[in-house]
């Protein structure tokens, strides 16, 4: 569902940001919308959490990894596989 939404912006960034809009064929607010998506996506504010964005992007080698700690292999079977 669309909502409405008023925002302030520089009287001179106006016209730039409509013809930049129309010179891809698409609406001001659809380009706002893509670029508060963007902005939001790269703060983990929506989408995937901190935790699923990374998951997995970390490897230990097997020798770091602390012999016979049960919060290491608790932590390690939660976030690294």
């Amino acid at each position: 569902m669309k909502s409405k939404l008023t925002i302030t912006v520089d009287s001179d960034l106006i016209p730039v940001a409509k013809r930049f809009a129309r010179s891809r064929g698409v609406s001001l607010s659809a380009v706002i919308e893509q670029a508060l998506r963007e902005a939001t996506e790269e703060t983990g504010e929506t989408g995937a959490s901190f935790v699923a964005k990374w998951r997995g992007a970390f490897k230990l080698d097997p020798e770091d990894y602390p012999k016979d700690d049960p919060r290491f292999d608790y932590l390690a079977r939660k976030y690294l596989t």
